[in-house]
């Protein structure tokens, strides 16, 4: 059952995006038995449109990687990121609950304070973070977390005149209702180019959730900032903008305003999806590519040892994807909704497990680390933001 603020409108607007809007278990694949089984690989599937996609400029099949610094240190379950107008960044704690100021200088930490209602557990806690798009002049920030019963999405005015620790205003509940477990909780939340907000959900461990068009776990959701089904959906009435998905914890949007999404695979292929809406993705179904022409493939695949991927960000033509076990960084050039070439690693293990990735701008990327999340190592070191150049 949905449950959200405000009533359904009743006319959907006619237009829809151009081709917008795309998880193993939180970081490992070890779930379930067989986790990351198999040798070491990766791939890229064929597209469905080469003539329009030869047109649109490729970058090189290789690209590079140089960290330019460790912006902080010693930061506790980092999970979600949100850059600030000036330049400072905000970032959750999974399981504090709590929100911190990063100066983008000098890396000086300030609390702002604790979401309350967040119930930590497991993969569950305070997940993602966004700026509300008129950020500028209502301060919102937004948030998705477990609570109790469910995950949600509240969203909190932040007032940087009340002494910190107190600068977060009480939790508005914009949606609610999807659902919870120990894994998969998905948590992943963006404003797109529409200036409508984005959620990645899981299926909480419950598979047969994620085919169910009426269930919000397991899927994509498309939702106005008020947190009604945005206008446009590909099914009236609904959040869902597109489903079969077993745990999606990254989207980003390239420069032509289309949506790729990470996937958590379970035994075998972890995924990079261009999202189309009213996309079926598989899950259960399938995991990785499929020869059933109801199910979208994606457009890259690793075994779940190699990835776990958890944030993406797009920058310099491609795609960054984020790593936990597989401890890396991979890049994927874009040729429209098709890998131009092979994915390509960086950083591999060098700072652990890789939670976030989000763009700074041009060719600059912030990324953030998971080494203190229950399934790090402490050779890894603790949790940090770095900032890397990328092309």
């Amino acid at each position: 059952m949905i449950v959200h603020r405000r009533a359904v409108t009743a006319v959907l607007a006619a237009t829809t995006l151009l081709l917008t809007a795309g998880c193993s278990s939180d970081g490992s694949g070890d779930d379930s038995p067989g986790g990351g089984t198999g040798p070491a690989s990766s791939g890229t599937a064929p597209g469905s449109s080469p003539t329009r996609q030869a047109a649109e400029a490729t970058p090189p099949a290789k690209g590079s990687v140089k960290v330019l610094r460790t912006v902080t240190e010693g930061l506790k379950t980092p999970w979600g990121l949100a850059p600030l107008p000036d330049g400072d960044l905000l970032v959750s704690s999974r399981d504090d609950g709590t929100i911190t100021r990063i100066d983008g200088r000098s890396g000086k930490k300030t609390e702002l304070g604790e979401v309350s209602g967040v119930s930590a557990a497991g993969e569950g806690g305070l997940l993602g973070i966004a700026l509300s798009p008129d950020y500028a002049s209502d301060h919102m920030v937004y948030a998705y977390f477990t609570s109790d019963s469910d995950n949600r999405v509240v969203r909190m005015v932040y007032d940087e005149r009340k002494t910190p620790g107190e600068q977060l205003g009480a939790p508005d509940t914009v949606f609610k209702g999807i659902p919870k477990g120990f894994i998969h909780n998905g948590g992943r939340i963006a404003f797109g180019p529409d200036k409508m907000l984005y959620a990645g959900t899981g299926e909480s461990g419950d598979t047969g959730l994620s085919q169910d068009r009426k269930s919000l776990g397991g899927k994509i959701l498309r939702l106005t900032p008020e947190g009604d089904p945005a206008p446009g959906n590909p099914f009236p009435g609904s959040p869902v903008y597109s489903y079969g998905h077993r745990n999606v914890q990254g989207l980003a949007w390239d420069a032509k305003q289309r949506l790729f999404a990470s996937e958590f695979g379970q035994d075998t292929w972890d995924e990079l999806n261009a999202i189309k809406p009213g996309g079926n993705y598989g899950w259960p179904d399938a995991e990785g590519r499929s020869d059933d022409k109801k199910f979208q493939n994606p457009i890259a695949q690793w075994h779940t040892d190699d990835a776990s991927p958890s944030g993406v960000a797009y920058a310099e033509g491609s795609v960054w994807m984020a790593g936990l076990k597989g401890q890396r960084l991979w890049r994927i050039p874009l040729n429209g909704t098709q890998a131009s070439a092979d994915p390509q690693s960086f950083l591999k293990g060098e700072y652990g497990r890789l939670r976030t990735v989000v763009s700074a701008g041009g060719d600059k990327l912030w990324l953030v680390t998971s080494n203190t999340d229950g399934r790090g190592s402490p050779r890894d070191g603790d949790d940090r933001i770095l900032e890397i150049q990328v092309s």
